[in-house]
């Protein structure tokens, strides 16, 4: 009986004698009830293979990456780690794939600083409103590449061919709202030139082309270029970052071969479907991180031309929202579109 001679009865529960002490033992049960069930959830994830997209064609630095990421995560999550490549506008199709997809763990994709310039033109899907910022995974900037025939070797030869031929210098792109049109936007106005800009299905398409000769000139990511810079199959002339690659010294800044103050610098992450379930961000975030941090990842990832960076989910979502607000004004000072 209760104060008053009165039943107390405890919520969700039946008619109890010793309400504080009865009611505390089953809010305890029930709260190790659910802790234990989330613990079950996130040790029994996963239980089939995992689907990791890449919004870009193969070739590209989203693929290397991705296939990075993929292998390790085989081994440590004993499941199959398979790469999807869904292109097609500039990433938006793998991206729309990705954020409608269950939110059960078994759909990823591997996404950066270009997927941001797609949310911000079409409105049908949001960076920070549809995805769950797993773990930032690296940083890069974009290596300026030529075909070798292309007589300038450097940012101000560039510069001063380019205005002598307004118009008539190509420049090729993983795709309308990629980062390299991103970086190639940012480009165009710090050096006050006109080109013509050539979108592809992805960076590896466009590098192919550039080392064809059917296109002059390529914004890449160094995961991709720096192969075909090494055999020569492609010129390196400057790097879009504030410092040079530690895997090509003697390749310039942009900043310091002739704009002073440029810097554009890119990420690529993990990233789930909206209301992921916190306990497998977790087992995500920790096992990505554990492969960063390996030596040999990151010294691959080193040598060809990316940061590798680690931390938890929430300092990657920050990071998502700072480079939205710059990218934002890119957009709008550009009028950049997407086909």
């Amino acid at each position: 009986m209760g104060a008053g001679g009165k039943n107390f009865r405890c919520k969700g529960g039946g008619m109890k004698r010793n309400p504080v002490n009865l009611c505390l033992t089953a809010s305890l049960a029930m709260y190790v009830a659910l802790a234990g069930a989330a613990i079950a959830q996130a040790q029994s994830y996963p239980q089939k293979p995992i689907r990791l997209v890449v919004p870009l064609a193969p070739g590209g630095g989203n693929d290397t990456l991705a296939r990075y990421v993929g292998k390790y995560l085989t081994e440590s999550l004993g499941q199959a780690v398979v790469i999807e490549n869904r292109t097609g506008g500039g990433g938006l199709a793998g991206g729309e794939y990705a954020a409608r997809a269950a939110p059960d763990g078994y759909t990823l994709l591997v996404a950066g600083s270009g997927l941001i310039v797609v949310t911000l033109t079409h409105k049908q899907l949001n960076f920070q409103r549809d995805f769950t910022p797993i773990a930032n995974i690296g940083e890069y900037a974009a290596l300026l590449t030529s075909h070798p025939s292309l007589p300038v070797k450097t940012v101000r030869e560039l510069i001063a061919f380019a205005k002598a031929r307004p118009g008539q210098i190509n420049f090729a792109s993983a795709g309308n709202g990629s980062a390299g049109h991103l970086v190639l936007e940012m480009f165009r106005s710090a050096a006050k030139i006109d080109f013509v800009h050539i979108p592809y299905k992805g960076a590896g398409p466009a590098a192919t082309e550039v080392m064809a000769g059917q296109v002059s000139l390529v914004f890449g990511n160094p995961l991709g270029s720096m192969p075909h810079v090494k055999a020569g199959r492609l010129r390196a002339i400057a790097v879009s970052g504030p410092k040079r690659l530690a895997a090509m010294p003697d390749i310039p800044t942009v900043a310091e071969s002739g704009l002073p103050g440029f810097d554009a610098t890119f990420f690529l992450g993990l990233l789930g479907p909206l209301a992921l379930p916190r306990d497998i961000v977790t087992r995500l975030n920790s096992e990505t991180v554990k492969i960063v941090q390996r030596r040999e990842v990151q010294d691959a990832l080193t040598l060809q031309g990316m940061e590798p960076l680690t931390g938890t989910p929430e300092e990657f979502a920050a990071r998502i929202k700072k480079d939205m607000e710059k990218t934002a004004k890119v957009v709008r000072d550009s009028g950049m579109r997407l086909n």
